[in-house]
C-alpha cells in the first residue's frame, strides 16, 4: 500500500480506531482526528476568549494536551470530542483566571474517569441525575448522543467518526436515547424508597410513562394509581420531569455562557465553512426563532431531543419512515417486568473489547401496542448450556443461542437467565452489575446486567431466519452447588420461548477459556523444551536415536532430561519452534500454554513471531498446579491475541519457560489459534483447559463438551497433555465409548510424545497436541484415559459445524 492510499484508509478510521493506533506508537492518525475536530474546537475557542491568536492558541494547546494524555495511555477511547472541548474550556478558563502556568498531568487524565471538568456555575448540574445518567452510560453511547443529539449532527455526517455506516449511527442513537431515559427513570425510582405493595407498578413506571408497556401490565398500572397517592405523585414527578428536561449535558461539556454561542455558531457556519455538521437546517422554524433570539434555548431544544420519548433515530432520506419505539417491553438498562427494582447499571466495560462494529439495525416500523407478529412468520429456538464444564472457584462460560427460525424479523429480545446458585455474572462478582457480550461473527451485542435470578440480557431486533449467540462469562464460586443447569426465559413481543441446559455446577472438568462462532477454524502446535543429551559420551548414540522416535527408550523417564535449545539466540537457555498454518482470516483469539514441573514463582516465557528480531517477554495470566507421580508440575496461559494477530502465520518460537531438568522430567508449550476462514463452515469453537493428572485409569477423567447446535459433520479436536510416554501403551481419549486415532501418532497410545507442527527432532519428551476428527453425538463427552502411564490433561479445543 503506499502512502496515499494509506492515508486513505486512516481517513475512513473511526476515531476508536484512530485512538487505539496512537496507543499504539503512530502518532501519524492525529492529524486524522484534528481534522475532524479543529472546526469545533475553534468554534468553542471563540466563545471563550478574544482574538485570533489567542483562539490559535487554546485549540493548539489543547490537542497538545489530548495528544500527550492518548500517548500515555489514558484519555478517550471514542468519545474525542467532549474530551477535547473539555480541555480546552479549562485552558481557556485558567488563561482568563490569569493562571497561565502549566496544568498538572494528573489533573488533565482526571478526564479519563469520566469525570469532566466542571466550574462552580455548573457544580448543581454536574450532580443532577440527567448528568449522572448521561455518565453512566457506556461511551460509546455518550459519543452518539453527543454528535446526533447536541451537535445535531446527521447520521451520515457522523459515520466516519464512529466509523458506521449512516444506518449504524441511526440505529445507536436510538439504542443510546434509550438508555439514556431509562438510566435516567431509574436513577430517579432509585433515589428514595417505596411499600413492598407500590414495587410491581414502580418496576414499569419507566416504560409507562412513555406508552410502552403491553395490555395487562398497563392495565395493573392504571389499577394501582388509581387507589395509591404516593405513587400518583411519582407519576406526575416523572412525566413533568420527563417533558421539561432542559440543557445539562452541553454546559457541563461547553460551559454555560459558551453552549448557546458554541452551538449556533457550529450550525450557522461561524465556526467554518458549512458548520461542523448543518444541524441548524434540521431544526423546526420555531426552534431556529428561538435560538435566534436565546441562547439558552437552543440548549433546551437539543438537549430535550435526547430525553423526551417518543423520538426516532433521523432516517437517511427524507422521505423513509422512522422506526417507532420497540414493542411494548422492558429497554436495555430497564429491569424486567416484575423484576426488583435496581439503580441504574454501571456501563459495560469496554477494557480488552473486540472493535466496535455497526449496532443492530433500528426497529422497523410500526404502530406501539399493535399485535405481535403471527406464529407462522415469527419463531424462537432458544438454547443454553455451559460450555466445557463450570467447576467451582473458576470462571467460565454460558451459551445462549437463540434463532428466529420465521421469514420474519423481530423486535427487541429479552431474556432471563437463571443461574445456578453460586454461579454470578463475571461483573458482579468483580464489582461491577453490567456487561457487553460481544458475537464477533455478526458484530452484534448483548448486554447484560445482574438480576436476582441471575441475569437479564437485552438484545436489538433479530432478522428472521438468522441466528445470535451470546457467551456468557461467569465466575463459579469455590462452594457453588453442583447439579442444576442454567434456565433462560426469552421474550419479544408476544412471541415467548423458554429452555434448560443439561449441565450444571461440576465437582471437576474443563471450564472454556474462550469460545466463538462463524467461519472459523482452530489451530493447536507445540514442541518440547527438555530432551535427551545426545552429545553424552557413553549413551549418546542410543539418545540421538530415541529423538527420531526409534530404539526401546522412547521414554523420559530413561534419560536425564537437559535443555533443548534450538534457536539462534545466546541469550536462551531453552528454546524450541512449531509452525503455524493460519487460513489467512483475522486472528479471533490466540492462547499460549507452558508447562513443566516444579511449582515456579513467577510463571514467564519467552515469545518470538515470523520474522521478529527478537523475544517478546510474555507473563501468565493464570497458573494451575497437579501432581505427577514423583514431583508436582504446572499449566501456565498467556493471551497472546495481539502477537499472533501482528505476527501471523510462519514459525514461532518459545524460550526460556520455568521448569526443572533430570530423570523423568519434561517441560514444553503449545499455541492455540482460533481464526477466520471464509471457506469453513460456520461453526463453534471452544477452547477448555485445566491442570488435571490421570495416572493409570482406564476410565478416565470426563468432559462435557455442550453449548453447541450440532451438525452432522465431523468435527475437529485438538488435545493437549504433558507427561505422555511413548513406550507406555494404552493412552486414549475417548468420544463417549468409542477410542478416536489422533492423526500421525500410535493408533494404541494417543499420548506417545509427538506434537502437531514441530519443527526439529520428532519425539517431543513429554508433550503432546494430538488432532482428531469425528462427529459429534447429541450430548458429547470426551473422556483422557491411561492405563499404564500417568498424563496432566491441559487444553481441548473443539471446532464443530453448526446445525444453522
Amino acid at each position: 500500500m503506499n502512502d496515499a492510499q494509506s492515508g486513505h484508509a486512516a481517513s475512513l478510521s473511526s476515531d476508536a480506531e484512530l485512538i487505539a493506533e496512537i496507543r499504539r506508537g503512530d502518532p501519524d492518525p492525529y492529524g486524522i482526528l484534528y481534522q475532524r475536530h479543529v472546526t469545533a474546537a475553534r468554534g468553542l475557542a471563540r466563545q471563550l476568549v478574544r482574538g485570533e491568536s489567542e483562539v490559535d492558541d487554546v485549540v493548539s494547546e489543547a490537542f497538545a494536551r489530548v495528544l500527550g494524555v492518548i500517548k500515555r495511555g489514558a484519555g478517550p477511547h471514542d468519545n474525542f470530542r467532549a474530551y477535547l472541548l473539555t480541555s480546552l474550556r479549562r485552558i481557556a478558563y485558567d488563561r482568563f483566571r490569569g493562571e497561565r502556568r502549566q496544568i498538572v498531568t494528573d489533573d488533565v487524565e482526571r478526564l479519563d474517569q469520566d469525570v469532566p471538568f466542571v466550574d462552580p456555575a455548573l457544580d448543581g448540574l454536574e450532580r443532577s441525575l440527567i448528568a449522572q445518567a448521561f455518565l453512566s452510560l457506556p461511551e460509546r453511547w455518550r459519543t452518539v448522543l453527543w454528535h446526533t443529539e447536541i451537535e445535531g449532527g446527521k447520521p451520515a455526517e457522523v459515520a466516519p467518526v464512529l466509523g458506521l455506516s449512516s444506518n449504524g449511527v441511526a440505529a445507536l442513537a436510538y439504542r443510546a436515547r434509550e438508555g439514556l431515559r431509562q438510566a435516567y427513570l431509574q436513577m430517579h425510582l432509585a433515589g428514595g424508597t417505596a411499600d413492598s405493595a407500590c414495587q410491581p407498578a414502580l418496576d414499569r413506571m419507566g416504560a409507562y410513562i412513555r406508552g410502552g408497556l403491553a395490555k395487562r401490565d398497563t392495565a395493573l398500572v392504571d389499577r394501582h394509581l388509581e387507589t395509591c397517592a404516593d405513587c400518583r405523585a411519582v407519576y406526575a414527578e416523572l412525566v413533568d420531569v420527563n417533558i421539561g428536561l432542559r440543557g445539562v449535558v452541553g454546559p457541563l461539556v461547553l460551559g454555560p455562557t459558551a453552549v448557546g454561542g458554541y452551538l449556533v455558531a457550529l450550525q450557522t457556519g461561524a465556526a467554518g465553512a458549512g458548520g461542523a455538521f448543518g444541524w441548524w437546517q434540521r431544526l423546526p422554524k420555531q426552534q431556529q426563532a428561538a435560538a435566534a433570539g436565546s441562547a439558552a434555548v437552543v440548549v433546551a431544544a437539543v438537549s430535550a431531543l435526547a430525553l423526551t420519548g417518543g423520538e426516532e433515530p433521523v432516517p437517511d432520506e427524507p422521505a423513509a419512515a422512522a422506526p417507532a419505539q420497540p414493542e411494548p417491553q422492558p429497554a436495555p438498562g430497564e429491569p424486567p417486568a416484575g423484576a426488583p427494582q435496581q439503580a441504574a447499571p454501571a456501563p459495560p466495560s469496554e477494557a480488552g473489547e473486540a472493535p466496535q462494529a455497526a449496532d443492530p439495525p433500528a426497529p422497523e416500523p410500526d404502530t406501539p401496542g399493535e399485535a405481535a407478529p403471527p406464529a407462522d412468520t415469527a419463531r424462537f429456538e432458544v438454547a443454553i448450556d455451559t460450555v466445557g464444564a463450570l467447576v467451582p472457584g473458576r470462571s467460565g462460560l454460558i451459551a445462549l443461542t437463540v434463532l428466529n427460525t420465521g421469514g420474519d424479523a423481530v423486535d427487541d429480545l429479552f431474556a432471563d437467565i437463571d443461574l445456578p446458585d453460586g454461579v454470578l455474572l463475571a461483573p458482579a462478582s468483580r464489582g461491577g452489575s453490567s456487561a457487553r457480550f460481544r458475537n464477533a461473527a455478526t458484530g452484534d451485542d448483548w448486554m447484560c446486567r445482574t438480576a436476582d435470578a441471575g441475569a437479564a440480557c437485552a438484545h436489538g431486533p433479530l432478522a428472521g431466519d438468522t441466528e445470535s449467540t451470546a457467551y456468557l462469562r461467569v465466575d463459579v464460586t469455590p462452594d457453588a452447588q453442583t447439579g442444576e443447569p442454567p434456565r433462560v426465559s426469552l421474550r419479544s413481543g408476544g412471541i415467548a420461548a423458554e429452555a434448560a441446559g443439561r449441565n450444571g455446577v461440576q465437582p471437576d472438568g474443563m471450564p472454556a477459556r474462550y469460545a466463538t462462532d462463524g467461519h472459523v477454524r482452530t489451530t493447536a502446535v507445540g514442541n518440547a523444551l527438555l530432551t535427551c543429551d545426545a552429545d553424552h559420551p557413553k549413551h549418546g548414540a542410543a539418545c540421538a536415536e530415541a529423538r527420531e522416535r526409534r530404539g526401546e527408550r522412547r521414554d523420559n523417564d530413561f534419560w536425564p532430561m537437559v535443555p533443548l535449545d534450538l534457536d539462534d539466540d545466546p541469550g536462551t537457555a531453552t528454546s524450541s519452534s512449531a509452525r503455524v498454518e493460519l487460513p489467512g482470516g483475522e486472528v479471533r483469539w490466540a492462547g499460549l500454554y507452558f508447562s513443566g514441573t516444579g511449582e515456579p514463582a513467577s510463571a514467564r516465557a519467552r515469545v518470538r513471531g515470523p520474522g521478529a528480531g527478537g523475544y517478546t517477554e510474555v507473563a501468565a495470566d493464570e497458573v494451575a498446579a497437579a501432581r505427577l507421580p514423583g514431583y508436582p508440575a504446572y499449566q501456565a496461559f498467556a493471551d497472546v491475541t495481539e502477537l499472533v494477530r501482528d505476527g501471523g502465520a510462519g514459525e514461532w518460537w518459545v524460550a526460556d519457560v520455568p521448569g526443572g531438568t533430570g530423570v523423568g522430567h519434561y517441560a514444553g508449550w503449545t499455541l492455540v489459534v482460533v481464526a477466520e476462514d471464509a471457506d469453513a463452515p460456520f461453526s463453534q469453537a471452544m477452547v477448555l483447559d485445566t491442570a488435571r493428572s490421570v495416572f493409570r485409569d482406564p476410565d478416565g477423567f470426563a468432559l462435557p463438551v455442550a453449548g453447541l447446535i450440532l451438525a452432522a459433520a465431523p468435527a475437529d479436536i485438538s488435545v493437549v497433555a504433558w507427561e505422555g510416554d511413548a513406550d507406555l501403551a494404552g493412552d486414549r481419549v475417548l468420544l463417549g465409548d468409542r477410542a478416536l486415532r489422533a492423526s500421525g501418532s500410535d493408533p494404541a497410545n494417543a499420548f506417545d510424545s509427538s506434537a502437531a507442527g514441530a519443527v526439529g527432532p520428532p519425539m517431543t519428551f513429554g508433550v503432546d497436541v494430538a488432532e482428531f476428527a469425528a462427529p459429534l453425538p447429541d450430548d458429547p463427552r470426551i473422556r483422557l484415559a491411561t492405563e499404564g502411564d500417568a498424563i496432566m490433561a491441559g487444553v481441548v479445543t473443539v471446532t464443530a459445524p453448526m446445525r444453522n
